[in-house]
């Protein structure tokens, strides 16, 4: 069938491509470093977007949506996001195209068409959205503004792949001002937990609370903080993260508000979001050598129905009884497909399903139908086993919330098999190189000692979990005293 995938043992970053690639979820495009994400993978998408929506909206935030270009000055405006993303920004100079003069049938940027100012193309929105929010914001009555936009941002990366790292993705972000600098961090840490639930509840993806070290951080941000993930190769991924902006966009767009005593302050920030990245996460979370496993509450199709027949009359016999199950399960909110195509065999469908990781399969054949029976495959354990059609809606409804809480388990004990306590350095590169995962180790709280350790292991501190543990030791480079161990791993 040409669905082959290289195995994880062997090539685990072949691995996730040919998953990307053969299942459907996307495909390289004619754009260097840009992807093209396919039905099926935007069919993915749209679930997570959905779900985040809701929860969004019942934090009281709502939707709007700024423009793509940010005009340069204003990109400037605060020095240090303008730093951490100057090397990744596309910038638009000219508004207009001319025949090439001296080759036919080409163009040419027409020298005339010079933009007045150029134009960054949005690796963040955050400065055409404050710029904005200094003509909506006068007063206390005015706050707090939670704004949140979807849409997409270009960063322009030279090494990509995949979902986990392009040029140009889709993603949310919110944007948020407040009166006061306790309510700014308390929405900051609300938002977090927003992405925990979502990446545990829907994902089935463990992940760990923390803050990211002042290196780490989001640039022009007072606190990050994040969720971090371990994918099966022992290496980490960051999930999402909020930021604490403190007021340091209000003071760089000069947004002010009078007080109840009608004192005028600036306002307090907060900006947070996720991206397809997370599509990526799902993949190298839970999938297996045989394709995509995704979780059923995510899943674009929950479940498939395969009749096996010879002859006509057979599959009038199976259509007729599959027409009230399909019914019954779509009556209960349930994604479900009746494959009775006739362009290929019974097995290559299984392979197929497989592939694109639908958690359950059913399979009916003329006797099953005799027995009243179904064959029902589970895709993360392939397990299969014989349900009695009748109530056989109930049963599925059960089975997908046992295959997601199956799967969620499965995620959860590789996560915490792999969290190694380091107590000297030549211990701490031996579980990096033979064991990876999460390293917990003793550091001095330097950024000067953060970034040597990251020079020489290519690991770097995820995070510091939230509510974390102080304890008295020695960092595991320099020996100088620690208050805390910290989370180090290396990470996509």
């Amino acid at each position: 069938m040409g669905k082959e995938i290289t195995s994880r043992e062997q090539d685990y970053s072949q691995w996730y491509n040919d998953i990307v690639l053969k299942s459907g979820l996307a495909d390289y495009s004619a754009v260097r470093g840009c992807m093209v994400i396919k039905p099926y993978g935007y069919a993915l998408w749209e679930n997570m977007r959905d779900e985040l929506d809701k929860m969004f909206k019942a934090t009281g935030h709502v939707n709007a949506y700024f423009p793509l270009f940010v005009p340069k000055s204003l990109f400037e405006a605060e020095e240090k996001n303008a730093e951490g993303f100057a090397k990744e920004c596309a910038v638009v100079t000219h508004y207009r195209l001319k025949s090439d003069p001296e080759k036919p049938g080409k163009l040419m940027v027409d020298p005339e068409a010079k933009l007045e100012e150029e134009l960054v193309v949005r690796p963040t929105s955050e400065a055409i959205i404050w710029n904005t929010y200094k003509t909506w914001i006068q007063s206390y009555r005015d706050l707090p503004l939670l704004i949140n936009q979807w849409a997409n941002v270009v960063r322009w990366e030279m090494r990509t792949r995949l979902f986990l790292r392009t040029a140009e993705f889709l993603w949310q972000e919110g944007h948020t001002a407040h009166a006061t600098k306790d309510e700014a961090i308390d929405e900051a840490k609300q938002m977090l937990d927003v992405y925990a639930t979502f990446a545990e509840d829907f994902m089935a993806v463990p992940v760990i609370k923390g803050y990211k070290t002042p290196n780490e951080r989001f640039a022009g941000a007072e606190d990050t903080y994040c969720i971090e993930a371990l994918m099966q190769d022992g290496k980490a991924l960051q999930a999402g993260t909020s930021h604490f902006l403190g007021q340091n966009f209000a003071k760089a767009f000069d947004v002010k508000f009078s007080d109840k005593q009608n004192k005028l302050d600036y306002v307090w920030a907060t900006s947070w979001g996720v991206s397809t990245r997370l599509i990526g996460a799902l993949v190298m979370a839970h999938s297996d050598d045989d394709g995509l496993i995704l979780p059923p509450r995510l899943a674009p199709l929950q479940v498939v129905i395969v009749p096996i027949y010879k002859g006509e009359e057979q599959k009038a016999l199976i259509d007729g009884r599959v027409k009230g199950i399909v019914q019954s399960l779509k009556a209960a909110g349930i994604r479900v497909k009746y494959d009775d195509s006739d362009n290929n065999r019974p097995g290559w469908k299984f392979a197929e399903y497989e592939m694109k990781g639908v958690p359950v399969r059913i399979a009916i054949g003329a006797r099953d139908l005799e027995n009243n029976v179904a064959e029902i495959a589970r895709r993360d354990t392939k397990e299969k086993q014989s349900y009695n059609l009748d109530g056989l809606d109930t049963k599925i409804i059960e089975l997908l919330d046992t295959i997601q809480q199956a799967i969620y388990n499965k995620a959860k004990n590789y996560r915490e098999a792999h969290i190694t306590r380091a107590e000297s350095w030549a211990e701490f590169n031996e579980l990096l190189d033979k064991k990876g995962g999460f390293v917990a180790a003793h550091w001095d709280g330097t950024g000067e000692t953060e970034e040597k350790i990251k020079e020489l292991s290519k690991a770097t501190i995820r995070c510091i979990p939230i509510n974390n543990q102080q304890e008295e030791g020695a960092c595991i480079l320099t020996g100088n005293p620690s208050t805390q161990r910290v989370l180090f791993a290396r990470a996509y």
